[in-house]
């Protein structure tokens, strides 16, 4: 009665299941199920690769492994040894989670789940299962998370962390994109993921805050800098609270005496009397007029940037104070001309 090889009653949970018996009779029964793919694996090297239904282990259907055992003389007729690995070719969910940088140095703590199946059993089997000897779904899903956090970490320290906070929907796609080409390396297609949680320190979180409110970095670092300063004063036994006193409320009435302004031009923060923006170079210290809509524009613009309407500006004859607009010659009233 010839041998029978399957892999019976696998869990719905059960990725990967290797056959435990390495000596292989010819004409031996190979049962591939639905959505399972048997692998002969040998030296190594994965061989030959059966999809669902019944198959009689012969030479004709064992083409690359017999190639290798031809150098026997007789082995068509003497039983040989090999590895069926069969593999589950349903969707599966894997866990993800750790620890990672952003390109500020951020750190940044992360968990959720994934989505994947196995696309390519010839390639998942050399790559994982006999390259890295992983032969149970435990230790497999572990090598997963460990695959997927350490191709996340790489790929997320290009970012930043407003960015990953700003775009919190965006960042499933965006980890997903990023380790597609990994997982199709070892024969896996990367379905979803979706992150349960991103966070980072409470010093970043603050960080975070403020630039958002549209304070400057600097004044964010100086600000953190009076915190951590307040925090050592009171660890200290021998300061008291009069050098706390003395220290902390200058640092604090420079930041409340700093007063921010909008650049008209670009919209860049600029601190309140100075001259010139900090970002296009352009005045600060100028009158401001409305156009023929009621848009507030600078005096000096010719059409207003909010609606494209020019502006026409009236102007006082400097002998007797009629009013005439810009690029008249006399003055209607007097007859004073007009420079």
């Amino acid at each position: 009665m010839p041998k029978v090889i399957e892999w019976v009653n696998p869990d719905e949970k059960e990725i990967v299941y290797r056959y435990p018996v390495n000596t292989i009779e010819w004409g031996s029964q190979l049962i591939v199920k639905e959505f399972e793919a048997a692998v002969f694996y040998r030296d190594g090297k994965v061989y030959d690769v059966f999809r669902a239904g019944r198959h009689t282990i012969t030479t004709a259907n064992l083409p690359l492994l017999t190639k290798v055992l031809a150098r026997i003389a007789g082995y068509e007729k003497v039983p040989f040894t090999a590895t069926v690995i069969f593999v589950s070719l349903k969707q599966f969910q894997g866990k993800f989670g750790g620890q990672a940088q952003t390109i500020e140095l951020a750190p940044l703590m992360f968990h959720g789940s994934f989505w994947f199946r196995i696309e390519d059993p010839n390639l998942f089997v050399n790559e994982v299962v006999g390259g890295q000897a992983v032969y149970d779904t435990v230790k497999l899903q572990e090598f997963l998370r460990g695959y997927f956090n350490q191709n996340f970490i790489e790929g997320i320290s290009k970012y930043s962390l407003r960015d990953v906070y700003n775009k919190l929907d965006e960042t499933s796609f965006l980890a997903k994109n990023m380790l597609l080409p990994a997982f199709k390396r070892i024969g896996l297609e990367l379905i979803d993921a979706k992150f349960e949680g991103i966070d980072t320190t409470p010093e970043w979180r603050d960080r975070i805050f403020f630039l958002q409110s549209g304070v400057s970095a600097s004044e964010v670092l100086r600000m953190q800098t009076v915190q951590k300063a307040a925090e050592e004063l009171s660890k200290s036994p021998g300061a008291g609270v009069a050098t706390g006193v003395a220290i902390i409320p200058p640092l604090f009435q420079q930041s409340q005496t700093q007063v921010l302004i909008a650049c008209p031009y670009c919209g860049a923060s600029n601190q309140q009397g100075s001259k010139f923006c900090s970002n296009c170079g352009k005045p600060l210290q100028q009158q401001m007029i409305k156009c023929p809509n009621g848009h507030i524009v600078p005096s000096s613009a010719k059409f207003c940037p909010e609606c494209g309407a020019r502006i026409i500006q009236e102007l006082k004859c400097p002998k007797c104070g009629a009013s005439y607009i810009q690029g008249q010659k006399f003055c209607s009233n007097c007859g004073e001309k007009l420079e």
